[in-house]
């Protein structure tokens, strides 16, 4: 049976101490604790258990001698140094699968709100005015569905699109292979050619930091819709503005922001910067606080998929 202490940083679903402490392991809630606090628990911690409160640096894992695993409640690592975690043989664990459900859900009506103005028509309705015309929706199966990232929530979308009757294509850098009978796979240059719509499923890295920029927002050869769930610094929100001006990109819906700090919070929104400005102001544009991987139900689906992945750990 393993032993050793494991330290919540973050508040978990109760699933994931429970099963764990059946486990035999000693399970500590450090939900609120600065890292002065924790010193001394850290020294003889054997696993991390956080979602973004903490930037687990160099400094962060030095206090950690006798770390085997940091596990990850959600998807993105870019707060942790990962080379140097398993430069250490510190196993970094995330859960991309317990978010997939629900971030490919809000996808799919962020996808449908733009192709059917609902966002803009419910607005024009609260200041009294009734407009069908220019309200008049597209739908969604005359469409090409690009997404980019064909991952865990990449392949839940496609998943979902296969109902509407559209064609879906999809790029992934890393992948080959995958194409089936809901999804055919592409190069990104055939992906500009022939999307109408594009949907963005990439973890953030320093590679992919403004992957979706001036000239791959130009190089399309549609005007297209463009939606975000994945983070905030893969877009360059400036060059979006400007091609929303332009008419290149008829709407966009977006999850994430690059102004997003560490947990995923902004600074009071009339502070931000003016591409911003008139993204919350734009009618044909849909913005939601990170709440694509927030289901009531998601913490539970985090939990489930840790604890077998902690469990799979050579002890």
């Amino acid at each position: 049976m393993p032993t050793g202490l494991i330290i919540c940083l973050d508040k978990p679903h109760p699933y994931l101490p429970d099963q764990l402490s059946k486990a035999g392991y000693e399970v500590r809630a450090a939900y609120t604790e600065p890292f002065e606090s924790l010193r001394e628990d850290l020294q003889r911690a054997t696993g991390l258990i956080l979602r973004s409160r903490f930037t687990l640096d160099r400094a962060f894992l030095d206090a950690c001698p006798n770390l085997r695993f940091i596990a990850r409640m959600g998807i993105g690592l870019e707060h942790v140094d990962v080379a140097y975690a398993e430069s250490r043989g510190i196993a970094v664990l995330n859960s991309p699968e317990g978010s997939r459900d629900t971030v490919a859900e809000q996808t799919m009506g962020m996808m449908l709100g733009l192709l059917n103005h609902i966002n803009k028509a419910h607005q024009e309705i609260q200041q009294g005015i009734w407009d069908r015309k220019s309200n008049q929706s597209f739908e969604l199966r005359h469409r090409t569905v690009g997404i980019i990232g064909y991952g865990n929530i990449g392949s839940a979308v496609a998943q979902r699109l296969s109902g509407f009757g559209c064609r879906v294509i999809a790029y992934d850098k890393f992948k080959r292979g995958f194409g089936n009978h809901k999804v055919e796979e592409v190069s990104l240059a055939q992906l500009q050619r022939e999307a109408d719509i594009v949907t963005v499923h990439i973890p953030y890295d320093a590679d992919n930091h403004y992957f979706i920029d001036e000239k791959l927002l130009t190089g399309f050869a549609k005007p297209f819709y463009l939606l975000n769930t994945a983070r905030g610094l893969i877009l360059d929100t400036a060059a979006l503005v400007r091609q929303l001006q332009s008419g290149k990109v008829l709407g966009a819906a977006l999850d994430v922001l690059e102004y997003e700090e560490q947990a995923f919070n902004v600074l009071e929104l009339s502070t931000l910067p003016a591409p911003f400005q008139y993204l919350r102001q734009a009618p044909n544009v849909i913005l939601t606080p990170h709440t694509a991987g927030l289901s009531h139900e998601v913490m539970e689906a985090h939990a489930k998929v840790l604890v077998a992945k902690i469990e799979e750990l050579p002890i």
